[in-house]
Order: structure tokens, then C-alpha cells, then sequence
């Protein structure tokens, strides 16, 4: 089994160019595979910027110095213990306006490299991150296909730049039907689940993956994939995904979507976050239309089920509050549990009860393993605010906040 994360951007380059502008200027290409290796416990990255021409000098220098290897089946090894799968997420506008954001995935550099001068001539400045292409998502399907490249739909229902939020109803919408076959998965996004996506038909052949789209070096890992493969490879993931010779996704560890930014419908006249049954497509309080539409929402208003339908293939959706959101851990908590257990997926699934209160006191132990159960009372979010797990008695002021 392993640990994968298939969405990770890049905020500087090595010679400090900005990639993604609202990135951390800490993520650089070898700062994700260090931090993945020695700090997260993830064994397979997706890094999603890889086709900005800075970015790809960086992978050239770490192959010439020998820190990293290209495989023979797929991805590059660094330091032979983490493999980062190279990628590129771009945006795409259909003929109707809706925007849509998917990620392109490439076995070999030279492979990257020409798709990377292809969009060139598509994009104003290919060094950024998630440029727009001008172009619409099947073309780019097209391209990323005669480059060698496999495509995934980015956090397919967020309300902006999303295929189900704000691109089309259904797949038949934009792409051909010759052309689903040659999508290896969809990403859910934060604020939605495996439950909510699989009460929309059209999904159940379809590969489901939760990855962390982090813009700073903590936030990896905050949702990931545990793949059933022999060889963490990029042809053993792609195995995984099209369930293959018995590879297959094992289970999506994810926030609970409520912790989303973009769960339910949020006003922005009033900044009220719905608490109405979906689909809430105004205000509950003061009538606006001005909101910004809830992931839930949206499911539910396209959904061809009031409950989901899960395929037999479809692994089990387990919900994970990361140590950032628990309540109480900050940077000092955080790096503590770090030295202690060595890293997140160990402090988060396999350290005891009594092995956290040792380190970090019975309080906070007590909060680490209430959000492993899932008994963290939490606040829904909403246009662009995250929700939040919080005590009880912060429950209780909420609601009387909510109230008043």
C-alpha cells in the first residue's frame, strides 16, 4: 500500500521565480519531495506545475546531480524515497463561458517538455501556474493524449473553475464520448466526498481521488489517496485508477466536505453561510442572489439521486481532520508530535492515546483522537472560508451567534 497525493502546486522556482502566485514562496519542486519524504509520510506526489519552463530547469538540475532519477515505468525518484509524478494544471473556457480546471500528468520529462511548448502558444505565460489556455477541455484532452500524458478533472465541483460547478451538467456537455475513456480520474475537491459524487450516474466507472491542491508545504497530505500497487511508479498509479491486475484505489482519506471552503451556499451581501436544506440558490436571510453557490448545493440541484449509488469498485471514503485543523495544535504542538512520531500519517492513524498525551499533554492528545473519531463538532464553510472543528463550547457560541 501507499500513501499518494496527486495535487501539489509550486509557489517559487529554484532561480525565485514566482510559479503560483498565492503559493507559498517555500514550495519549490525539492522542498515538496523533502517534505513528503521526511515530514509526511506520502510516498507518491503529484506536483502540478511542472510544465513552467523554471520549473522543468529545476527537475533537469536535480536529474544531473543524481538526487533524482526518471523511472522506467513512470515518475521521478527522489533520493529513492519519494516519486513525484510531473504534471500541469490548466484552465480551459467553453463556447458558453464555464471554465474548467484539469491536471495533465506525464510519464517522462521529454514528454512534459513537449507538451509544455505546445501550451505555450495557447497560454499568455506558461511559466505560471493554472494559466487559461483559451481553448476548451476536450482540446486540451487531445493534446494531453498525443503528448503521452493522462488527464484528471480538478476539484471537479467547486463553484468557479470547476467541470460540475461552473463548466456543465454532465460530461456530454463538453467532451466527446470517444474522449471518456481517456480520462484516468476525477479529483473531488475539499467540500465534497465520494458519498455526494456518487449520486451523479454518470460517475460510476469513473476513478474518484482526494488530494490536498496545497498552497503551502503544511497543507500536504491534508487529503490523500492509499493505492494498492506493487511499485510506486506512474504506470502502477495509472493501474490503480483503471483497476488493473488487481491494483486499485484502497480508500480516499479527506476533510469531512463541511471543512471545505466552498461546502454550502455563502451570501456575499450578508456573509451568511447557508444552514437551509440544498439547494440554496439565494439568500435565506435576506433574499440576495449574490452568493456564491455550495459544493452541496450544486450536487444536489444535478444530482440523479437523493442518495448516493456507490459502485462495488468504489473504495471507502474515511474522513481525516489534519493536524493544522485540529483545535489547539499549532506550530510549536505540531513540530513536537513531528520529532516525536516522525511524521503526519503516524501521528494521525498509528500513535496511541497514551503516546500523544505523553508527548503533547491530555487535552490536545484528547482533541487529536476526537478528530480521528470524527467527534470534533464542526463549522461548515463557505464562499472562500474554510469551516472549522471546534470544541463543544464553541459549538454552543456559534449557534448563538447564529441566532442573534
Amino acid at each position: 500500500m501507499y500513501v499518494a497525493d496527486l495535487h501539489v502546486h509550486i509557489g517559487r522556482a529554484g532561480n525565485d521565480k514566482a510559479i503560483k502566485v498565492t503559493a507559498s514562496r517555500d514550495l519549490t519542486f525539492e522542498n515538496i519531495a523533502r517534505e513528503c519524504a521526511e515530514r509526511k509520510g506520502i510516498d507518491i506526489v503529484g506536483v502540478v506545475d511542472c510544465a513552467a519552463p523554471s520549473v522543468l530547469r529545476d527537475i533537469e538540475d536535480l536529474l544531473d546531480t543524481g538526487d533524482m532519477a526518471e523511472l522506467p515505468a513512470g515518475g521521478l525518484r527522489y533520493r529513492d524515497k519519494v516519486t513525484i509524478l510531473p504534471g500541469a494544471e490548466f484552465e480551459t473556457r467553453e463556447a458558453h463561458g464555464g471554465i474548467c480546471h484539469s491536471v495533465s500528468f506525464f510519464p517522462e520529462v521529454r514528454r512534459l517538455r513537449q507538451f509544455s511548448d505546445v501550451l505555450s502558444r495557447h497560454v499568455t505565460n506558461v511559466d505560471l501556474s493554472s494559466q487559461a489556455t483559451r481553448m476548451p477541455v476536450a482540446e486540451l484532452l487531445e493534446i494531453c493524449t498525443d503528448c503521452g500524458g493522462e488527464f484528471i478533472i480538478a476539484h471537479a465541483f467547486t463553484p468557479f473553475k470547476s467541470l460540475y460547478g461552473s463548466c456543465a451538467r454532465r460530461m456530454e456537455d463538453v467532451f466527446p464520448a470517444e474522449a471518456l475513456e481517456h480520462i484516468a480520474a476525477l479529483e473531488l475537491g475539499l467540500s465534497a466526498d465520494s458519498f455526494l459524487a456518487d449520486r451523479i450516474a454518470e460517475l460510476a466507472d469513473v476513478a474518484f481521488v482526494s488530494n490536498s491542491d496545497a498552497h503551502s508545504l503544511p497543507r500536504i497530505g491534508r487529503e490523500y489517496n492509499i493505492l494498492n500497487i506493487q511499485a510506486p511508479t506512474m504506470e502502477e498509479v495509472l493501474m490503480a485508477l483503471r483497476r488493473e491486475a488487481g491494483r486499485h484505489v484502497a480508500a480516499n482519506f479527506g476533510l469531512d466536505p463541511r471543512l471545505g471552503k466552498y461546502h454550502r451556499t455563502y451570501c456575499l451581501d450578508c456573509e451568511l453561510t447557508a444552514t437551509q436544506p440544498p439547494p440554496q440558490l439565494v439568500c435565506e436571510a435576506c433574499g440576495s442572489v449574490r452568493v456564491v453557490m455550495g459544493v452541496l448545493d450544486r450536487i444536489v440541484q444535478i444530482a440523479d439521486y437523493p442518495e448516493p449509488r456507490p459502485p462495488e469498485h468504489r473504495p471507502p471514503y474515511q474522513y481525516q481532520v489534519p493536524l493544522q485543523f485540529v483545535p489547539k495544535v499549532g506550530a510549536v504542538t505540531l513540530n513536537r508530535l513531528l520529532n516525536r512520531f516522525g511524521t503526519e500519517m503516524a501521528v494521525l492513524h498509528q500513535a496511541t492515546p497514551e503516546e500523544l498525551a505523553r508527548s503533547v499533554g491530555d487535552k490536545i492528545a484528547g482533541l487529536i483522537i476526537a478528530a480521528r473519531e470524527g467527534k470534533l463538532d464542526l463549522i461548515p464553510g463557505g464562499g472562500g472560508r474554510y469551516g472549522r472543528p471546534v470544541t463543544a463550547a464553541d459549538a454552543q457560541r456559534h449557534q448563538l451567534r447564529m441566532r442573534l
